[in-house]
């Protein structure tokens, strides 16, 4: 199995928000923190990125890729600096609908695209990525073909669009977080490890079958390695040993469950491993302090808007 396609079909991603938008200088645009995942990318002429409280520039040139994690706003403009109003605003002053050959020389145009992934184990996708990933462009890279499809698809009304949108922005976000992923100095362990071919039978059995009864010694019969050798390896590129990790995996999974879908604890527990709701709720408890139930209505309740 592919692990990162694994989480990807996890976490439900679903695109929101995706315009293309040409503007003349001055301007400048401010983008809320609250958006989990932004995508930005220049088609024409060029735009700088950054980030409140942090003076680092981005300049994006035609078909260059930047994805921006969610937490501080962060500002998309003509220059360093500028002055930068909310969407809403931006859109009255630059409203949307110019075609290619009306395009001034001197003009941006650029797309913009929120993306949202749902549960435990999207926030923790995304929560892997730098809080700007820059990809530059690269003529023979598919993210550059994808974003000049996006382009051309904006840029005119036609049937049928918005499915072809929601299509171009999944496969450019999921080009964007492998691209990502793979150049990350933060990417998670298990995206190095998955590419090594003496422990990912291993890790996919692992992700795969959560719920198996997996022991350390039928684990390295999968990475064809002795027990001590596969715990040593597998500890050295995981930071942790066997166990812990398939521990770790199984309650990242059973946060998911309890988040996103109407199970039972009982079946909550037997899909992640577990004999009974109450060895379930122990091991769950060891983790986070609090029993299943509890901590499911805690994070529910968080997530209705302005409960405290």
């Amino acid at each position: 199995m592919d692990i990162l396609q694994e989480h990807l079909i996890r976490a439900r991603a679903s695109g929101g928000v995706f315009a293309r938008s040409v503007a003349v200088p001055p301007w400048g645009l401010r983008l809320p923190g609250t958006i989990q995942l932004a995508v930005h990318a220049v088609v024409q002429g060029h735009a700088w990125l950054w980030t409140e409280g942090n003076d680092d520039l981005l300049e994006l040139t035609p078909g260059d890729l930047a994805l921006v994690r969610g937490g501080p706003d962060h500002f998309v403009a003509h220059q360093p600096g500028a002055h930068c109003v909310s969407p809403a605003e931006f859109r009255s002053l630059h409203p949307a609908g110019v075609h290619a050959g009306d395009v001034h020389a001197g003009s941006a145009v650029f797309l913009c695209g929120a993306y949202r992934f749902a549960g435990d184990i999207g926030r923790g996708l995304v929560a892997t990525l730098p809080p700007v990933l820059s990809l530059p462009a690269s003529v023979d890279d598919p993210i550059h073909a994808v974003v000049t499809l996006l382009s051309r698809e904006l840029s005119h009304a036609e049937p049928g669009q918005q499915t072809v949108l929601d299509r171009l922005l999944d496969v450019l976000v999921v080009l964007g977080l492998r691209a990502g992923l793979t150049r990350s100095a933060t990417a998670p362990a298990w995206f190095r490890a998955a590419s090594d071919p003496r422990l990912s039978p291993a890790l996919e059995a692992m992700h795969a079958q959560a719920g198996q009864p997996w022991t350390v010694d039928e684990l390295a019969k999968l990475a064809s390695m002795s027990r001590a050798t596969f715990a040593r390896v597998f500890q050295q590129a995981l930071g942790q040993a066997p166990m812990r990790y398939l521990s770790d995996w199984r309650m990242t999974l059973a946060r998911d469950l309890l988040l996103t879908q109407d199970a039972t604890l009982a079946e909550i527990a037997g899909r992640v491993g577990y004999s009974s709701v109450y060895a379930f709720a122990t091991a769950f408890r060891r983790h986070h302090g609090q029993s299943p139930g509890r901590w499911r209505q805690r994070e529910t309740l968080a997530a209705i808007p302005g409960h405290d």
